[in-house]
């Protein structure tokens, strides 16, 4: 399935994709996809509904982070080889780990803002992992049966904040609207093997990225492992688990970064297309 939320920001319902690419409206059977709909029941419940008795929505005008009710937002940094080659550090032993705000949550498609004193906003497409079944040290064989599904994020981050501003990578990943999630949550069942997407992202219509998800150093059911052995893992937390070559930081001859105006476009293979115009902070 591919689960979403649509309407204006703090007013979504919740929704589906039919096979022919059709968003349905699913609020007749379900107040909201939360926790409760990304457990093994809640998804098994949603799914033995016929899409066709759905209501359809005829036009979208905005989606929503596909999925309420998140407490963690987590994060893993250096997790493509070409990455960290790209950044000059050297390749993790272990996962690195940190945390984004879950304030940063934000629509797919909604505009990002450009914190007042930034200098080095930058970009990132990541596979994101979301939790159905609440996990504590789960063997990686068995890690992704607390997997309800993937999408897209778009990890931004300002760099200065990240790395020249001292203690840890979190105050540069965190700003209001860092965190563009969807457009939908697809699940596991429907995404198959998850360490071979193909993933893209393009900056005013440039290719700037392009990767798959089977160069990561940790792959999915490791992360999910790992992430257990150090907290519980609840439904609907997040794992954003790292970017493939590209960024604006590793650019040559010069590191780019993101300014207002600029659009950015990135997509992982089964799991949709996502954009968003950068502007300058407003609020």
């Amino acid at each position: 399935m591919k689960l979403l939320r649509y309407g204006p920001r703090g007013q979504e319902k919740p929704g589906l994709v039919d096979v022919h690419g059709v968003v349905r409206d699913l609020s007749g059977h379900v107040a909201d996809i939360g926790p409760a709909e990304l457990s093994p029941e809640g998804l098994a419940r949603l799914s033995a509904i016929d899409p066709a008795s759905l209501p359809p929505v005829h036009e979208v005008v905005r989606y929503g982070v596909p999925f309420a009710g998140s407490r963690k937002f987590i994060a893993i940094g250096l997790n493509y080889a070409d990455h960290a080659a790209e950044s000059n550090l050297p390749l993790p032993t272990e996962p690195v780990v940190f945390m984004k705000a879950i304030t940063c949550l934000q629509g797919p498609n909604d505009d990002v803002m450009i914190p007042r004193s930034s200098k080095k906003t930058d970009w990132e497409v990541e596979l994101g992992v979301v939790i159905g079944t609440r996990a504590r040290y789960v063997e990686e064989a068995q890690a992704l049966d607390n997997v309800a599904g993937y999408c897209v994020i778009d990890d931004v981050s300002e760099r200065e904040y990240q790395i020249e501003r001292g203690g840890t990578w979190d105050k540069g990943k965190g700003c209001d609207t860092f965190g563009p999630v969807g457009p939908w949550l697809v699940t596991r069942d429907e995404v198959g093997d998850v360490q071979n997407l193909d993933m893209w992202l393009e900056l005013n219509g440039r290719r700037m990225q392009t990767g798959n998800t089977a160069t990561m150093i940790f792959g999915v059911a490791k992360l999910v492992s790992y992430l257990s052995e150090f907290m519980t893992l609840e439904p609907g937390d997040i794992i954003t688990t790292g970017t493939p070559p590209g960024v604006g930081m590793g650019h040559k001859p010069e590191p780019l970064y993101l300014k207002p105006g600029d659009r950015v476009r990135l997509g992982i293979e089964k799991l949709g297309e996502q954009g968003q115009t950068f502007v300058e902070w407003s609020r």
